[in-house]
């Protein structure tokens, strides 16, 4: 828009019109200009006629000022430039606690978890719940939570999927079977912000970063390569900026799906100023063409083989690493830390004997040598970076599943402990 001084005065019934100085008609033809700061007209002659067929007449005001000599700069035509106002942020929505603790039950009905158990047994299909913390919903019958967990522990949102349980396939007919769950919880104001699934792990910083795809693909490769942290972006679009930023400065290495290899070795060299990311091509050289045309992705060519044979290590050696970072100071009133609601899969399988005087003597100890205050290096594949808590929560989970051989790695991590101080 552009805003002028001097304007015709703008028409509010024939009191605005005046007869023509020209044409000297009875009728009120006659415009008069007006200096839009004052409100008053220039002169009774600077105007114009409305009969523009018959008159004519058109006197400016840029035409008087010069004709009488009077030193009156017109201004030059002013843009008005609209106000841009910035939307304000909206802030970041998240998961009620109460609905993830929830999830968290009722495990021995998940198809995911069910398929798990039989590819590693129970006591790593365990760690695995717990490190990503696996969750089942009630929107499909034994379908999976993928929960989204950032490094302060909120959790931002779960992906909701259906697998079959004997071959780990996501279940596609008659319709796919993905969600998520705040479109299941009806939340129109829900404000999303999406984050890594498995970020929450990303608080140890002394291992290397490894993205894939989907979330069970990085479940399943956690076992194979345990030393890296495996985190996955949902899709292969997914790989953005948004995503990425919380792995600046870290040893990121991306594990693309056979069909998504160029794309991603594209997007590693955009987002290079995060850091330095490195593109397997691992598939690229071991699949077969037809492996190649079903678009495999690492977990589909690691479970081929026997994990055990191919890592090398044995069951303990794969940690449930250290949820103690978490800082719950940063936690809103309605979300919780995560790390105190261990999920736990039902087993009938207890070491023969409870673990009471093991407790006692650990709790014993712990009493009377006082809790270091500074991180401990417990492996190479976990650092506790907070002991007390480290230490409360695994008391709790021992004591609430008192021989379960389920959950022998949190006493063994304690007694591991021990042996450390």
């Amino acid at each position: 828009m552009i805003e002028h001084r001097f304007i015709l005065e703008p028409y509010k019934g024939m009191n605005t019109r005046y007869p023509c100085p020209s044409c000297q008609q009875k009728d009120k033809t006659y415009s008069l200009y007006i200096d839009t700061e004052t409100g008053e007209h220039i002169h009774p002659n600077v105007g114009r006629c409305n009969r523009e067929s018959s008159c004519g007449y058109h006197y400016t005001p840029k035409q008087y000022f010069h004709d009488n000599n009077i030193s009156f700069d017109t201004p030059q035509p002013k843009a008005i430039k609209p106000r841009l106002v910035a939307p304000q942020p909206k802030t970041v929505s998240f998961i009620p606690v109460e609905v993830f603790k929830a999830s968290l039950k009722a495990n021995e009905t998940n198809h995911f978890v069910k398929f798990l158990i039989n590819q590693f047994g129970v006591e790593i299909a365990s760690q695995l719940v717990s490190r990503y913390f696996i969750a089942t919903s009630k929107h499909w019958n034994g379908a999976t939570v993928f929960w989204q967990i950032d490094t302060q522990g909120k959790v931002r949102t779960g992906k909701i999927m259906l697998y079959n349980p004997t071959i780990g396939k996501r279940i596609k007919e008659p319709f796919n079977h993905i969600n998520w769950v705040h479109k299941a919880l009806k939340q129109p104001e829900f404000e999303l912000k999406q984050c890594l699934f498995g970020e929450h792990l990303l608080i140890d910083k002394t291992k290397p970063v490894a993205i894939v795809e989907s979330e069970k693909t990085a479940v399943i490769a956690s076992v194979y390569l345990p030393q890296f942290i495996w985190v996955a972006v949902g899709s292969l679009t997914n790989l953005n900026v948004e995503k990425c930023s919380i792995l600046k400065g870290r040893i990121v290495t991306l594990f693309p799906d056979l069909n998504g290899f160029e794309k991603w070795k594209s997007k590693a060299k955009e987002l290079s100023h995060l850091t330095n990311f490195t593109v397997s091509d691992l598939l690229e050289r071991k699949a077969t063409e037809a492996e190649k045309e079903q678009g495999f992705d690492i977990a589909d060519y690691l479970i081929k083989y026997n994990f055990k044979d191919f890592v090398q290590v044995k069951t303990k050696s794969i940690p449930i690493p250290s949820f103690q970072k978490l800082n719950n100071a940063n936690l809103t009133t309605h979300q919780e830390s995560v790390h105190h609601f261990i999920p736990t899969i039902p087993s009938e399988n207890l070491v023969q004997g409870k673990w009471e005087l093991d407790i006692f003597e650990l709790k014993k100890y712990f009493e009377e040598i006082g809790i270091p205050n500074y991180p401990i290096k417990l492996n190479d594949c976990c650092t506790i970076t907070n002991c007390s808590l480290f230490i409360e929560s695994h008391f709790e989970t021992i004591k609430s599943n008192n021989g379960n051989k389920t959950f022998l790695p949190f006493l063994t991590r304690l007694k591991n402990l021990k042996d450390r101080l």
